[in-house]
C-alpha cells in the first residue's frame, strides 16, 4: 500500500475527483468502474482505511434504493405503473409537452409527501413504457421527472433529509424551527419555473440517447401470426346457462374437442367483484352454471356446439378482455431436431395434457398446413401455440423439443402479476404512512415493503434481484466515501473557508449568493445532506455575526442543498436514471446549469421578501 504524507491528502482527494470528473465527461469508461477506481485509489493511498473506502456498499442509502428499485418493479409487474403510465399518456395525447408537465407535476407531488428517491424508482418503469408508447426517447422525460423530484425538496418539510437538519439545526440554536408549508410558496414558484423552463427551451438541449445493447423489435401482432399459419378458427364467448348438460362437468368428459373438434382456452367465472380467470382449464376442470367459455373452433362447430349444449354468446367486458389479453399468449415453436415428438402425431402425443397449451395452427417448407392434427411431425416443423402466459414459459425452457421462433409484439404489454395489483397497492401505501410519520427507520420500512412483495408473491425473488440497477449502485457505493476523504483530510473546510474569505464584509445578499454557490458545490461533491449538515450551522453563525435574521442564509442553503442537478452523483435521484436514460455527464452539466441559475434567482428575490433580514 502507498501511503501519502499527510500533508498532501487533501491535495490527493481534490486529484480523484478532477480525475474522475474528467472521466466521466470524456465518456470513455463506465461510472461504475470509474467509482470502483475511486475507491481503490482512496484505499491504497492509506487516505481511507479499507473499511472506510468500503464503506459505501453497506450505506444505508444503497440498500434503501435497492429496496425501492424492487418496490418500483412490483408496481410494474402488478400493474399500478401501467395504470399510473395510462392515465399520463392518455392525458398526454402522444403530446411531448403535455407528457412533460404531467410527469413533472406526478413526480413532484409524491416527492413533497414520501421519498424521492423512492417516486424516482417507482417512475422508472412508467417512464420507460411511456416512452415506448409515444416513440419518444426515454432520455427525453427521464432527466425532466428527476429535476421535478429534485425541486419537490423545496415544498414540504418533510420532502428531503436536508430539510429536517437544517430545522433541526435553527431549533438548536434558539430558533423557531421551520413549520410543513414555511417555505412552500418558493418552492412551488421554483417548479412552475423548473417545468415553464423544460417545455420551451430545454426540452431542446435534453438529448436523445438509445440503448446500444437494445435490439430493433421486428415483431409481428398475434393477428398477423394467426395470419401467416392461415388460423381459419373463431373465437367466441359462451356463458354456461343452468340447463346446459355442461354444467357441473369436467371439461375432459364433455368430448368438446372430440365431438366439435372446439378448445376452451379460458373459463372465467363472475364474481362480485369481476370475473375469476382460469386460463388453459385441464381436463379435470369442472365447470359451473354461468361460466363464461372462451372457445375456439371452425365457426359451423361452434355454433353446432352452442345449440347442443345450451349456451349463450356472451360479450366479455373491457377490463375482463384486458385480463384475458393478460393471461393467454401466443408464440410460434419451432421443432427441435431431436425432440420427442418426431414421428407423431398432435392427438398421438396429448400435445395439451403434456404441456398446457393448445396448437392452432402448423407451417410445414415455408407453407401452412390446414388440417394438422393429424399430421407427422417433422424435424423444423414450426408450430402456433395458445395458451397461459406461464405454460408458454415452461415451453420455452423445454429446449430439447422446441425452439421459440417468434412471439408477438404483444408480449411485451402483458402484465405478469396483475391479479396481486391490490396487494402491491397495498404494501406501497403502508410504506408511504409509515414513512411519512417516520415510525421506524427509512430503509427498514423499504425492507420490510420489499421483503413483502416477495413473501405475496407480487414477484419472485429472481425477479426481484433483476429488478435492482446494480451498476447504478456501484457506483453510487463507489462515490460515498469521497465524501469521508474531503471531511477527513479538510478539504471541505478549504473548500469553505476560502470562498467565505472572498466574501468579507459585504451586505447580506452577497453573503447569500456566496453561501448558496458554496453549498451548490457541495452538494453537487457530496450529496444534499452532507452539505446541509456543513452549511447550516455556518450560515446561521454569519447571520449572528452581521446581526441579521438567520432564516434567509438558512433557507437559501435548504434551497442550494436540493439543487443537485449538475451531475449524476450528487444526488440518488440523478443517479437512478443514468442507465435506463444512457445519460453523459455533459447532459447534466448543460441543463443542470440552468436550472441552478433559475433556482438562485427565485432564491435571492423571493427568500427576503417572506423572510426578511
Amino acid at each position: 500500500m502507498l501511503t501519502l504524507p499527510e500533508s498532501l491528502h487533501a491535495e490527493f482527494v481534490f486529484g480523484v475527483v478532477a480525475a474522475a470528473t474528467l472521466m466521466m465527461a470524456s465518456n470513455r469508461v463506465r461510472y461504475d468502474m470509474i467509482a470502483l477506481l475511486v475507491v481503490l485509489a482512496l484505499m491504497l493511498s492509506g487516505i481511507l482505511t479499507v473499511s472506510e473506502a468500503l464503506g459505501g456498499f453497506g450505506n444505508s442509502v444503497v440498500i434503501l434504493i435497492a429496496g425501492l428499485l424492487i418496490i418500483g418493479d412490483t408496481l410494474d409487474r402488478t400493474g399500478v405503473a401501467r395504470m399510473v403510465g395510462d392515465w399520463i399518456l392518455q392525458k398526454g395525447g402522444g403530446n411531448e409537452t403535455r407528457l412533460l408537465i404531467l410527469i413533472m407535476l406526478s413526480s413532484a407531488v409524491l416527492s413533497a409527501v414520501m421519498s424521492s428517491t423512492a417516486v424516482v424508482a417507482i417512475f422508472i418503469p412508467i417512464i420507460l413504457r411511456i416512452a415506448a408508447k409515444s416513440s419518444l426517447s426515454p432520455s427525453k422525460l427521464l432527466l425532466p421527472m428527476s429535476y421535478a423530484a429534485l425541486v419537490s425538496g423545496m415544498l414540504t418539510l418533510i420532502a428531503t433529509p436536508p430539510n429536517l437538519v437544517i430545522s433541526a439545526e435553527l431549533q438548536a440554536n434558539g430558533y423557531t424551527p421551520l413549520g410543513f408549508f414555511s417555505f412552500s410558496a418558493i418552492g412551488l414558484v421554483v417548479l412552475v419555473l423548473t417545468i415553464v423552463y423544460v417545455i420551451t427551451l430545454g426540452r431542446r438541449w435534453l438529448p436523445t440517447h438509445s440503448d446500444p445493447d437494445q435490439k430493433p423489435r421486428y415483431g409481428r401482432s398475434a393477428q398477423a401470426l394467426w395470419e401467416d399459419y392461415r388460423v381459419d378458427r373463431n373465437t367466441i364467448s359462451l356463458r354456461v346457462s343452468p340447463a346446459s348438460p355442461l354444467a357441473h362437468q369436467r371439461i375432459g368428459d364433455c368430448r368438446l374437442n372430440q365431438d366439435y373438434g372446439v378448445r376452451i382456452l379460458e373459463v372465467l367465472r363472475p364474481q362480485r367483484r369481476g370475473a375469476e380467470h382460469f386460463p388453459g382449464p385441464a381436463a379435470d376442470f369442472t365447470l359451473h352454471p354461468n361460466d363464461i367459455l372462451v372457445a375456439v373452433g371452425h365457426e359451423d362447430s361452434l355454433q353446432r356446439m352452442q345449440s347442443d349444449k345450451q349456451l349463450h354468446t356472451h360479450t366479455l367486458s373491457p377490463q375482463d378482455e384486458q385480463n384475458m389479453f393478460w393471461e393467454l399468449g401466443t408464440v410460434s415453436v419451432l421443432i427441435h431436431p431431436r425432440s420427442r415428438l418426431i414421428g407423431h402425431t398432435l392427438i398421438e402425443t396429448r400435445f395439451r395434457d403434456q404441456y398446457g397449451v393448445d396448437v392452432m395452427g402448423l407451417r410445414r417448407n415455408q407453407t401452412a398446413v390446414t388440417t394438422f392434427e393429424q399430421e407427422t411431425l417433422n424435424a423444423s416443423d414450426s408450430l402456433l401455440v395458445v395458451g397461459p402466459w406461464s405454460r408458454i414459459k415452461q415451453l420455452q425452457a423445454q429446449n430439447h423439443d422446441f425452439v421459440l421462433l417468434e412471439s408477438p409484439v404483444e408480449a411485451d404489454e402483458v402484465v405478469p402479476s396483475y391479479r396481486r395489483m391490490p396487494v402491491a397497492l397495498l404494501i406501497t401505501a403502508a410504506m408511504v404512512v409509515v414513512s411519512l410519520f417516520n415510525w421506524i427507520p427509512l430503509v427498514a420500512t423499504v425492507l420490510i415493503a420489499a421483503m413483502a412483495s416477495v413473501v405475496t408473491r407480487c414477484l419472485s425473488a429472481t425477479d426481484a434481484y433483476r429488478a435492482i440497477h446494480w451498476s447504478s449502485l456501484v457506483l453510487l457505493a463507489g462515490m460515498l466515501p469521497l465524501a469521508d476523504a474531503l471531511q477527513k483530510t479538510g478539504g471541505t473546510d478549504m473548500i469553505v473557508q476560502s470562498l467565505l474569505q472572498l466574501s468579507g464584509g459585504a451586505d447580506p445578499g452577497t453573503l447569500l449568493t456566496v453561501l448558496f454557490f458554496v453549498t451548490v458545490l457541495l452538494t453537487n461533491i457530496l450529496s444534499n445532506t452532507t452539505s446541509a449538515v456543513l452549511m447550516a450551522p455556518i450560515a446561521i453563525g454569519v447571520a449572528q455575526a452581521i446581526g441579521v435574521s438567520p432564516y434567509p442564509l438558512a433557507i437559501a442553503v435548504l434551497f442550494a442543498a436540493s439543487s443537485a442537478f449538475l451531475t449524476p452523483i450528487a444526488s440518488p435521484i440523478m443517479t437512478l436514471v443514468v442507465e435506463p436514460g444512457h445519460y453523459r455527464l455533459s447532459d447534466y452539466a448543460k441543463q443542470g446549469s440552468v436550472l441552478v441559475i433559475v433556482v438562485y434567482a427565485v432564491t435571492y428575490f423571493m427568500v427576503p421578501l417572506l423572510f426578511p433580514w
